[in-house]
C-alpha cells in the first residue's frame, strides 16, 4: 500500500464520467492537484453506452428514413437494408475518437488518472487497487446504471440498453418497456432501421416529464410512423422462449417479439462502496446533496446521477465544474435544474427548458401560445411537423419552452437563453432571426405571445 501522505492530493474524484472528468479539469485547471479513479473506461456511461452511441445510432436511423423518402424531394435513391456490423463501426469510431481525445485532454492538464474500482474510506481517503488515496476533498460522481425488473430478468432476448447497443441484426418486432427518454430514443431508432415496434408505458402518456402538449404530438407522429404505444399499462411478466420474448400485461393480454428492451430507467451506483460508512448519507441509493452539492460528510460532495435530479450528461458536467469552482473558492452561483436544457432525441426531437405549463399553473395565472411549424419556411422545406410553445406568467417572463419537430434540439441554445435570462416575450419578438431558419420559429412564437403574430393566427 502507498504512503498516505505521498498520495495525498487536493481533490480527489470517484468515477471519469460527465461529472468527474469535468471536475477534475477544471479543478486542475483552478491550480488543484486531482486524482481521478475510474473503475471503467474513462468518458463514463455518457460516452461509451449513453449519449455519444445512441446518438450515432439515431444518426444512422435519419440517414435511413431520408434514403427511403428521397423521393418526395425529387431525388431518386434505393434503400437496400441495414448493415448494422457496419453502423456499430460507424458508432464506435465515433466513440474511439472521442475517448482518446479525452485520454489526452486528461493527461494534458496534469491529472493523475487511476484506473481501478475505488471505495470511500472516510471522508478524505479513497482506496483503490490497494492504494489509499486521501483528498482534503472527495467528489463522488459515481454515475448510474440501467434498471431492470424482478419479472424480467434481463438476458438473452430481453435487455437494457446496454445490451441493445450491440445488437448483432434488426429484429422483426421489438417491444421496448418503457416511454421516457431512453425508451422513445430506442423505439423511434429500431423502427427506423426495420422494426416493428410496440412501447409499453405504465403512466398515461409517454414521455411524462414533457409538456402534455408535447406528448400528444410524440403520440401522434409514433402512430404515422407506425409505432404502436400503448400508455396506461403494466406488464405482468417477461419470458425469454429461446426463439423469442412472451411479455404477459396486467389483464392478461399477451404480446410476442423478437426482443424486449427494458428502459425502465437508471439507478444510482452507489452501493458497497462505502459512502453510509464515511457519514454520506444516502436516499434509497442516491446521496442527498444541497444546491452547492455538498454532501453530510464535510468535504464531500457529489454530482450527476448519484443526486436526485436531472439524468443528464450535461447537468453532471455543469455540477462538476461548479464543485471544483467551489473548492477553488471562487463562490460560484448554483445551478438552476429548471433552467437545463432537455433534448430527447427520437423522430420527431423534442427540446424543451423551463417549466411545464401544468407546473407553471401551480405557481399563478399563466398565458401560453403555439407556434405550429406549418407556418416555418425551412421547417416545410425539410418536410417536419410539430410547434413551439411557451408558457409565461401572467404580464411576466418566459418560464418555459417546449418544441417538437425535427431538429428542434438545435434551437435550445437560444430557448435556455430566454428562460435563464428570464426574457419577456417582447424582448425576444425585437430580436431579429434568420430567415430561412427553424429558429425563426422561436421568434415567431415569441411574437404571437407579444401580441403581434406574423405568421401565426391569433
Amino acid at each position: 500500500m502507498a504512503d498516505t501522505e505521498a498520495a495525498s492530493v487536493d481533490v480527489v474524484v470517484l468515477g471519469g464520467g460527465s461529472g468527474g472528468y469535468a471536475c477534475a479539469l477544471r479543478a486542475a485547471e483552478l491550480g488543484k492537484s486531482v486524482v481521478l479513479i475510474e473503475k471503467d473506461l474513462l468518458g463514463g456511461t455518457c460516452l461509451h453506452r449513453g449519449c455519444i452511441p445512441t446518438k450515432a445510432l439515431l444518426h444512422a436511423a435519419e440517414v435511413a428514413d431520408t434514403i427511403r423518402e428521397a423521393g418526395r424531394f425529387g431525388v431518386r435513391a434505393a434503400y437496400e437494408s441495414i448493415d448494422l456490423p457496419g453502423v456499430h463501426t460507424y458508432k464506435d469510431g465515433v466513440v474511439a475518437r472521442l475517448h482518446k481525445g479525452l485520454q489526452g485532454l486528461v493527461s494534458s492538464r496534469g491529472v493523475r488518472l487511476v484506473e481501478g474500482e475505488g471505495r470511500l474510506v472516510d471522508a478524505h481517503t479513497v482506496e483503490v487497487a490497494g492504494e489509499r488515496i486521501t483528498g482534503a476533498h472527495v467528489v463522488l460522481a459515481t454515475g448510474s446504471r440501467a434498471l431492470s425488473l424482478p419479472s424480467a430478468p434481463i438476458g438473452g432476448r430481453i435487455m437494457t440498453s446496454d445490451q441493445a447497443l450491440g445488437l448483432a441484426e434488426v429484429p422483426a418486432r421489438a417491444i421496448v418497456l418503457g416511454g421516457g427518454v431512453i425508451g422513445v430514443e430506442f423505439a423511434s431508432a429500431l423502427r427506423s432501421f426495420g422494426a416493428e415496434v410496440t412501447v409499453l408505458e405504465a403512466l398515461p402518456r409517454l414521455v411524462a416529464a414533457e409538456d402534455e402538449a408535447v406528448s400528444k404530438q410524440l403520440e401522434r407522429a409514433f402512430r404515422k410512423r407506425g409505432i404502436v404505444a400503448k400508455t396506461g399499462v403494466r406488464m405482468e411478466s417477461a419470458a425469454d422462449t429461446g426463439s423469442g420474448v412472451s411479455v404477459t400485461l396486467e389483464g392478461g393480454e399477451t404480446l410476442e417479439a423478437d426482443l424486449l428492451l427494458v428502459a425502465v430507467g437508471r439507478g444510482p451506483v452507489t452501493e458497497g462502496m462505502g459512502f453510509e460508512e464515511a457519514g454520506v448519507t444516502l436516499d434509497r441509493g442516491f446521496v442527498v446533496a444541497d444546491e452547492r452539492c455538498r454532501t453530510s460528510a464535510e468535504g464531500v460532495y457529489a454530482v450527476g446521477d448519484i443526486v436526485r435530479g436531472l439524468q443528464l450528461a450535461h447537468r453532471g458536467f455543469a455540477q462538476g465544474i461548479f464543485v471544483a469552482e467551489e473548492i477553488a473558492g471562487l463562490d460560484p452561483r448554483p445551478i438552476d435544474e429548471s433552467g437545463i436544457p432537455r433534448v430527447t432525441y427520437c423522430d420527431p426531437e423534442i427540446a424543451s427548458v423551463g417549466l411545464t405549463e401544468a407546473q407553471a399553473r401551480e405557481d399563478g395565472e399563466v398565458e401560453t401560445v403555439e407556434y405550429n411549424l406549418g407556418g416555418n419556411g425551412k421547417s416545410q422545406i425539410l418536410g417536419t411537423t410539430g410547434f413551439v410553445k411557451l408558457v409565461r406568467r401572467k404580464d411576466g417572463p418566459i418560464v418555459g419552452i417546449h418544441m417538437v419537430g425535427a431538429r428542434m434540439g438545435e434551437q435550445i441554445g437560444e430557448a435556455q437563453l430566454i428562460y435563464n435570462w428570464e426574457a419577456f416575450p417582447e424582448d425576444v419578438a425585437d430580436l431579429v432571426h434568420a430567415h430561412p431558419t427553424q429558429n425563426e420559429a422561436l421568434g415567431e412564437a415569441h411574437l404571437a405571445l407579444a401580441g403581434k403574430p406574423l405568421h401565426a393566427h391569433n
